[in-house]
């Protein structure tokens, strides 16, 4: 082995220094790094239908005082949902037994304005709304005494 001249001393600790000085420069760098990314998921695209609950007062009759009409929405979803009645549509099933024509026409049913917001698992009350019977004094409207009025909403 060669002896070391102090020349050589010198370059050698001068190179350890240097390899030091590296070395923590690469440190450094490893803990001062910048960056960046993004990343992505699908929002759900089906969710189960809000369930319009529709309760009408009995005893409708030609003339007569309104009927309350109340709404309520249950709400299966996870998420809230704005829910606003549209569209009154009336239904009828003469009784049994009975002749002659119960004509949806003749009644009118209307719905609270909206919207309302029905929590996830919820149900909620919407409002009320009004059904009446118009009374025909030239049309026979027997077959509606007993019949069944449906009252059926839509929502948006």
């Amino acid at each position: 082995m060669r002896k070391m001249t102090k020349k050589n001393k010198i370059a050698a600790v001068a190179m350890s220094a240097a390899l030091v000085a590296v070395g923590g420069g690469a440190a450094y760098a490893y803990w001062s790094t910048t960056g960046g990314g993004n990343g992505s998921a699908t929002a759900s695209n089906t969710t189960t239908p809000v369930a319009i609950n529709v309760t009408v007062d009995p005893g409708v009759n030609p003339g007569g005082p309104a009927k309350t009409i109340t709404y309520t929405a249950t709400n299966p979803n996870t998420s809230s949902t704005p829910v606003t009645l549209i569209n009154p549509v009336v239904t009828t099933t003469v009784a049994a037994g009975v002749t002659g024509v119960c004509d949806p026409a003749w009644f009118k049913a209307t719905v609270p304005a909206g919207p309302t917001t029905v929590l996830p698992g919820a149900t909620t009350d919407l409002g009320t709304g009004t059904l009446t019977l118009s009374d025909l004094p030239t049309t026979n409207q027997d077959a509606c005494k007993g019949a069944t009025i449906t009252v059926t909403v839509g929502s948006n």
